[in-house]
């Protein structure tokens, strides 16, 4: 059985969907909530295997759930439930965590079609939604699988070092404030250059800012 939880403040909605949703043998809605709060509290609870979220929920919305449920390490897959066709929205929800996201006007059989490929472990996006959004966010999930494993070749004294540059300090600041020699924090300073494939200070920073090392809007001047 494919166990599911329905959050959405609106009551007809509610319905609708659990009529919709009992008509598969296999799906058991075990759980009803009109809020964003209580929405992680019985998730938290007990467990489904998916929660259906509407965007646009009381006391917090579904962005904002999905963020803290994942943050929690919830193992229950959620999928957007909402009216907004926005490509800044469904990109947001994606790159929180959401594994779907279904328009509220899409044909009622893809809310269906979107749990099972949920549950099959592929993303699904209404037929109402660009196709090229999913290509955007995969490549860039890509991109950031490649950052995160070039710094993780860094050791720990290399990234702390590598982010002091990028705020614009010199060898000899980052000795002071490391209490450790200029030629030290030069050898490490090479080093990480090198994993990186990186060959300037500009390009470090640029580095920094496109993969969200630091703010782009920042002083890097300033400590």
């Amino acid at each position: 059985m494919i166990n599911i939880i329905l959050a959405d403040n609106h009551k007809l909605v509610c319905q609708g969907l659990k009529a919709l949703l009992t008509t598969e043998p296999d799906f058991n809605i075990i759980g009803e909530v009109a809020d964003g709060l209580s929405a992680i509290h019985l998730v938290e609870s007990i467990k489904p295997d998916i929660l259906v979220l509407d965007m646009m929920m009381p006391a917090i919305n579904g962005l904002e759930v999905i963020r803290t449920l994942n943050g929690n390490g919830s193992k229950t897959a959620v999928i957007i439930l909402s009216m907004q066709n926005c490509d800044a929205y469904v990109f947001k929800a994606l790159a929180f965590g959401a594994k779907g996201y279904v328009l509220k006007e899409a044909p009622s059989d893809e809310l269906v079609k979107a749990i099972r490929e949920v549950m099959a472990g592929r993303l699904y996006l209404s037929s109402g939604i660009p196709s090229d959004i999913l290509i955007q966010f995969q490549s860039r999930s890509i991109k950031e699988d490649r950052t995160n494993a070039l710094f993780n070749m860094l050791t720990p004294r290399e990234k702390e070092i590598a982010l002091l540059i990028t705020r614009g300090l010199c060898s000899k600041e980052i000795a002071k404030i490391l209490f450790l020699s200029i030629l030290t924090v030069d050898t490490h300073r090479a080093n990480l250059m090198e994993k990186l494939n990186l060959h300037s200070h500009t390009q470090l920073v640029q580095f920094a800012v496109e993969n969200g090392l630091i703010d782009a809007n920042s002083d890097l001047h300033n400590n």
